[in-house]
């Protein structure tokens, strides 16, 4: 089987890591990969209903029947993942570390702290920019993770382990990171954007795969896209929690926190723009829009559409030019909107 990519196509928090492991989920053998670095952080509702936070391993994870991946282009924070792997009791038969992922270190989160990169641009001081910068800089400064000796027992080569993987029919399921209104490359908010591009292309670059294998790009975005708190760039439409809370019916306040920082999330009413942008860059083969329950409280517990959100999924079809495969109710729900895919496989 091929390789199924995840992409966000706004600013972040589309609800990646849910896809993910909805995806992972529906083969009954399968390899999740996480590229990236620690400064985004995605969520899964784990087998007893409560919400697991990862920012290193990928959320198929909890799966037990999936393996996991960190790729060649990935940034570790080694206490962040090590602590990940205690809290999941993931085996090195079920985990691989690429030899050639970066390691996240002290100095690198210093660098960060020191440049003032949280009021300029909003940033996380994960330190994954400065050891993005590392690499780049080759001076011998970069901490590979074989250095670490915590990590040695999941060493090796991830992308012939993956080559394997798929040579024996197993499906690959690559987890992106952030949206791709942060690509450093295709944004046109520079500099108040990320480290590492953002499309699928770039992400299936971290991993060393072919663009011959890949049969899938599921692009993940929001009925009200968010960005992480402070100046941290443009967000159109802007509006505020209060807001969304009272136009939506929900008794108790909507609210998000960003996962790495825990800070209050911008949000805004949904634009246009930047998941056009997206589709040019990506052409995702499908498209799954999330927090549909924003637009009317009631749709969470049917997990099923209302006249409401069917008209508000009609309107953004018809702005973005471009069918919704997908909708989410929830933290863990993901339907097929029927009337554009009704053989839909995630359901």
């Amino acid at each position: 089987m091929p390789v199924s990519i995840v992409v966000g196509g706004q600013f972040g928090s589309e609800g990646k890591g849910k896809v993910a492991y909805e995806i992972a989920r529906q083969h009954k053998s399968c390899v999740a990969v996480r590229v990236g670095g620690c400064n985004s952080g995605h969520t899964v509702i784990g087998p007893h209903g409560s919400p697991i936070k990862f920012q290193v391993l990928p959320t198929p994870s909890i799966l037990p029947s999936a393996n996991s991946v960190i790729a060649a282009g990935s940034y570790i924070d080694p206490d962040i993942l090590y602590a990940e792997i205690q809290a999941t009791g993931l085996t090195p038969d079920r985990l691989m570390i690429d030899e050639n992922a970066l390691l996240i270190t002290p100095d690198n989160k210093e660098a960060e702290i020191n440049a003032n990169l949280r009021e300029a641009i909003g940033s996380t001081n994960s330190g994954t920019g400065a050891a993005v910068i590392s690499r780049l800089r080759r001076d011998g400064s970069a901490k590979f993770a074989s250095e670490d000796q915590r990590l040695a027992p999941y060493i090796c080569n991830a992308r012939s382990f993956l080559r394997q993987r798929l040579n024996g029919g197993e499906r690959v399921v690559i987890e992106g990171t952030q949206g791709f209104g942060l690509s450093p490359l295709h944004s046109c908010d520079y500099p108040n954007v990320t480290t590492r591009d953002t499309t699928a292309a770039g992400f299936l670059s971290e991993t060393g795969l072919s663009p011959f294998d890949v049969d899938e790009i599921v692009m993940v975005i929001r009925a009200f896209p968010i960005r992480v708190a402070g100046n941290s760039g443009p967000l159109p439409n802007e509006t505020d929690w209060e807001t969304v809370t009272a136009e939506s019916g929900y008794n108790e306040e909507l609210v998000e926190y960003t996962t790495v920082t825990n800070n209050v999330r911008r949000v805004a009413r949904f634009d246009a723009e930047v998941v056009k942008s997206s589709i040019e860059a990506n052409s995702p083969s499908s498209i799954v829009l999330n927090h549909v329950d924003y637009v009317d409280a009631g749709t969470r517990s049917s997990h099923a559409h209302s006249p409401v959100t069917e008209a508000f999924v009609a309107d953004i079809e018809r702005q973005i030019d471009h069918p919704i495969s997908f909708v989410g109710f929830g933290p863990s729900t993901i339907v097929p909107h029927v009337q554009n895919n009704p053989s839909a496989k995630y359901a």
